[in-house]
């Protein structure tokens, strides 16, 4: 591949930008988020299972830039709370929810509830709609945990300080960017996806939608 084929990542958050270039640059892809791009739109997650709000954000805002799209979905579900916050683990804690603010009230709702019992996991469902709207890839992966009583380190982001990993005894927040683009929900989750992107990258389906931007 001679040239970099540009796919638009549906989030404005950066970080999440940074860990998937990493994974999808070698094959020739340039990716952007929605800070990138001026005229992006914020699309409503209006969806009640992380697939359909995935799809919502690859299909609605590739029809608008006109061009592809990689819309991925994700978020915490604890065992203990029937699988919340699920969807709504970005406005956990209302409207105007912080990092901060969500890990409180997950700590307040958890309580003293031993360790055996603060069983969760992160669900990451991705999927690449081309410039008509069209779903053209989609995958699901999950990285499972349980979270802890206290905050601990300071990487990664949403619930990461809170989130260990058993097998390491680390937290998210704890464990290098290195450590985690191996094991997080969200890499398993485009590791799935790039060998769909990148056949479609080498057909002429992706030169014939392309859009312009």
């Amino acid at each position: 591949m001679d040239y970099k084929r540009i796919l638009v990542l549906g989030t404005h958050n950066k970080k999440k930008g940074v860990e998937l270039a990493e994974l999808l640059e070698p094959y020739g892809f340039a990716l952007r988020t929605l800070a990138d791009v001026s005229h992006a739109i914020e699309v409503e997650e209006t969806g009640t299972t992380f697939a359909e709000n995935a799809r919502l954000k690859a299909t609605v805002q590739a029809k608008h830039l006109n061009c592809w799209v990689l819309g991925e979905d994700s978020g915490l579900s604890v065992d203990a709370l029937d699988g919340g916050p699920g969807v709504y683990s970005a406005r956990y804690s209302g409207a105007n929810a912080t990092d901060e603010s969500n890990n409180a009230k997950l700590l307040a709702k958890l309580a003293e509830l031993p360790l055996e019992r603060r069983t969760a996991h992160y669900t990451c469902h991705a999927v690449l709609s081309d410039p008509l709207g069209v779903v053209r890839a989609e995958a699901e992966d999950y990285c499972r945990g349980r979270i802890l009583f206290e905050r601990s380190g300071s990487g990664g982001f949403g619930y990461d300080p809170l989130f260990e990993i058993p097998e390491y005894h680390r937290t998210f927040g704890e464990l290098g960017s290195s450590v985690k683009t191996v094991l997080s929900h969200r890499s398993r989750a485009m590791r799935a996806i790039i060998p769909q992107i990148v056949l479609l990258g080498a057909s002429d389906v992706w030169d014939a939608t392309q859009g312009s931007n």
